[in-house]
């Protein structure tokens, strides 16, 4: 968390599960949408104070990778990321209902400050060691979200490929790259606990 944080990626409807629990088609192709670095906070244990007051403020559990060099067309991910961590993509679903709508971009459903807590990254080791453990989301002791990156709809591959060629994809950058199913709404004093391989990784408290 004490490196430069350039851009925040987000992959919007990478689990099929997930798109179909809110009623949304399934993607042909990566939705891609930005929070800025100001959203970007350390999952620690502490409590973070959120826009309670417009709506159902949803979480939204991810896998999160860091490039450590910048993507070069025809590079493998497991050359360019250096880092993995979990977030959450903490969404006022309320706020997105209405903006879809309209045709409005998501930021004010996604990009508020707070929004993306991260727990501390750890060393990449490349994708295919991703697919030998499971991350979970637990509230208030209840797991609520499981995934793995092998359910994603497009892998780590696909999403550098897409956001490289149509944004640029550079040293510090993060990709938040998408939630499977179990999203669902969070109170004032829930505890979120982020796993990785049934250990904790991070927590906070909704304040």
């Amino acid at each position: 968390m004490n490196r430069e944080i350039r851009n925040v990626y987000c992959v919007g409807r990478n689990y099929k599960l997930h798109a179909e629990e809110l009623g949304n088609a399934v993607p042909e192709k990566p939705m891609i949408f930005l929070k800025p670095s100001h959203a970007v906070v350390p999952m620690n244990g502490e409590t973070l104070q959120l826009p309670l007051d417009q709506g159902e403020l949803h979480y939204e559990a991810e896998l999160v990778v860091r490039l450590g060099r910048s993507y070069e067309r025809g590079m493998k991910v497991d050359e360019c990321i250096e880092a993995f961590a979990f977030g959450i993509d903490f969404t006022l679903r309320d706020v997105q209902s209405v903006i879809k709508q309209k045709g409005h971009p998501w930021t004010a459903a996604k990009a508020f400050k707070n929004s993306a807590p991260l727990t501390p990254f750890l060393s990449f080791a490349g994708e295919a060691a991703l697919l030998n453990h499971d991350f979970s989301l637990r509230k208030n002791e209840v797991e609520v979200q499981r995934g793995n990156v092998k359910d994603m709809i497009f892998s780590l591959q696909e999403i550098a490929d897409y956001i490289a060629d149509h944004y640029g994809l550079g040293k510090g950058d993060l990709i938040f790259t998408g939630t499977p199913a179990g999203v669902g709404p969070v109170v004032k004093g829930d505890v979120l606990e982020l796993r990785w391989a049934d250990e904790i990784q991070g927590a906070c408290t909704i304040g």
